[in-house]
């Protein structure tokens, strides 16, 4: 019985997530959220205990339990008070909304292992270089001019580019 109710819940959401797209997998413009928030949009997660379930009800299974608080997530639908959010890595599930939050953050990403990002003085290539940080180094998104952003964390603070970040899109500009 649990099988088929979440069989049933998957073809709704598909259906639902269908038909807020237009059926291009984007999400058209005029759609009217639950929050009244833009669907997609990027947050992160309140608590660093966050189960993320297989469809939007606690009567739904635990998929896997995120433990780290500030993580970003972005939300890709929304039913009622749950949130389908897709990580970083590409994994989806469902989430009560008050274990997301509004502050951005975002993870460093590289191209290939073991490379570097370097972290700058000044949103500029010229700038001096203050850190190198490490892909999945989560920080707080303070600022995004489109092409940097100025991030902090545990003894960091300056600005990287944008394209090495997920949790911003690409152009987004964050005040």
């Amino acid at each position: 019985m649990m099988e088929l109710r979440s069989s049933i819940w998957a073809m709704l959401m598909a259906l639902a997530t269908w038909g807020m797209t237009g059926g291009t997998g984007h999400a058209a413009k005029d759609v009217q959220t639950t929050s009244g928030l833009p669907v997609p949009r990027y947050v992160s997660l309140k608590s660093d205990h966050v189960n993320v379930r297989v469809g939007p009800t606690k009567d739904q299974d635990v998929s896997w339990i995120y433990t780290r608080a500030g993580l970003p997530v972005e939300v890709t639908a929304e039913f009622e008070n749950w949130r389908r959010v897709r990580d970083s890595e590409g994994s989806e599930g469902w989430v009560y909304h008050s274990l997301l939050s509004g502050r951005r953050t975002a993870v460093v990403t590289m191209k290939t292992k073991g490379e570097l990002a370097a972290l700058r003085d000044d949103p500029s290539e010229d700038s001096a270089v203050s850190a190198r940080l490490q892909a999945g180094v989560i920080a707080q998104v303070k600022r995004c001019t489109g092409k940097w952003c100025r991030i902090t964390g545990d003894g960091f603070d300056g600005w990287i580019e944008q394209q090495r970040l997920w949790g911003v899109y690409a152009d987004e500009k964050v005040n």
